[in-house]
């Protein structure tokens, strides 16, 4: 009876004092030519719309949360690795405190008898023909007079992923961040998370830790489509253990359509921008996202006929690095008291556009120009706004829209 007690024995764990997030992203494409914060020049769209070139830009975020006050002014660094090119010091920043406003919302007006109109075609699934039951077609109007499409439920039934809770001013005692309004140097494309950490400050222990070649910012991803065949390709990310493909594009009479790979019916467009180790494997068991030896994707025929201009964006989750120190007594009896967690986050994504005419792009109206200053893109649902309502209904998070 003894032993059957103490293999129950419950560890006893205090802390920890303090937590350490770092978000680490990679971004090629569309995006990755907006790294430098500058106008992209004509060769890299081009490099772009052909699956990323050399379009690459990272982005790194640190947050530091501690149960400690602060003896005076709260003060933290983080010390990074030459490697990552950004600086011998990152400040981590404790935001000014805002006084609460009181903000009213105000619902956006419509035109006096307007009726909305439109559709909206969700499909889902690789293959060169969608499968049977697609798509559920969202009719703005019988939406709006409460007819709702059949598989939209299941449709909108959420993937149960886990919601992170990084640290944060409201979750911790003192909190510091980087970027920040005083320090935003950025990552370059060559930067490297390897090597030695320190983290420091007057409301921590101090953080140290070293990173090595598998817990490095992912490798970018190389995206090459087929706008004839809808044929999608790309790179092993070395350390991706998931993928997911996106399109959404509009065709004529105001209708919207957008696909993304997953094979279940539940939207993958309501997925966070990280996830879990735990929630990786889950997805890619239920087929949700394409396991990490996937290299290529086909999006419908269906969906190239409506939308042969669709946006497609690609995106590889590499899970998680999570340290704590000390680190877990192997004795279950021992009193576990925790200084420290580190968790570092993963992802790479890119994005390209389905049968761009590229001669075209050097001509007509430039959006620094005056004549393009200043004007809003046509929704493709007849209404401003409306494309998001519903994305937003469903948890999208596709940019745009």
């Amino acid at each position: 009876m003894a032993g059957g007690a103490d293999a129950q024995t419950k560890q006893q764990v205090t802390g920890p004092v303090a937590t350490y997030w770092m978000s680490a992203k990679t971004t090629s494409g569309f995006g990755g030519m907006m790294g430098g914060g500058e106008r992209p020049s004509m060769a890299s769209m081009m490099g772009a719309a052909m699956g990323g070139g050399s379009n690459v830009s990272k982005t790194l975020s640190l947050q530091l949360g501690s149960s400690r006050k602060a003896p005076a002014a709260p003060t933290a660094e983080h010390v990074p690795p030459a490697a990552l090119r950004a600086g011998q010091s990152l400040p981590l920043l404790t935001p000014r405190a805002q006084p609460k406003q009181r903000v009213e919302e105000t619902p956006a007006a419509m035109p006096e008898n307007y009726k909305p109109k439109g559709r909206m075609l969700i499909f889902w699934g690789c293959g060169q023909h969608a499968k049977a039951g697609q798509p559920i077609v969202i009719d703005f109007a019988k939406m709006a007079a409460g007819q709702a499409p059949a598989g939209l439920e299941a449709l909108s039934r959420s993937l149960a992923v886990t919601a992170m809770q990084p640290p944060s001013p409201g979750r911790n005692a003192t909190y510091g961040e980087w970027p920040n309004e005083k320090t935003r140097t950025t990552v370059p494309a060559g930067g490297s998370l390897i090597g030695d950490h320190l983290i420091r400050g007057n409301y921590s222990p101090d953080i140290q830790f070293a990173l090595t070649p598998g817990q490095d910012f992912l490798g970018p991803l190389q995206l090459t489509s087929n706008a004839a065949s809808g044929q999608l390709s790309w790179n092993p990310v070395a350390n991706a253990r998931g993928y997911l493909a996106t399109a959404v594009g509009a065709g004529e009479d105001e209708t919207m359509v957008m696909w993304s790979s997953s094979e279940i019916q539940a939207s993958a467009f309501a997925l966070p921008e990280y996830l879990s180790n735990a929630d990786l494997a889950r997805l890619v068991a239920s087929k949700a996202l394409m396991g990490p030896a996937v290299t290529n994707c086909t999006i419908p025929q269906e969906v190239l006929r409506i939308a042969p201009q669709a946006m497609v964006q690609l995106a590889a989750y590499g899970g998680e690095t999570n340290i704590s120190y000390p680190p877990r007594p192997a004795d279950p009896k021992t009193l576990w008291n925790i200084d420290w967690t580190l968790k570092v986050r993963y992802k790479s994504q890119t994005a390209t556009m389905l049968g761009m005419d590229m001669a075209g792009m050097g001509g007509g109206e430039e959006a620094g120009s005056p004549e393009g200053r200043g004007q809003k893109p046509q929704s493709p649902l007849g209404a401003p706004g409306l494309g998001g309502a519903i994305l937003r209904g469903l948890g999208g998070r596709l940019p745009g829209l």
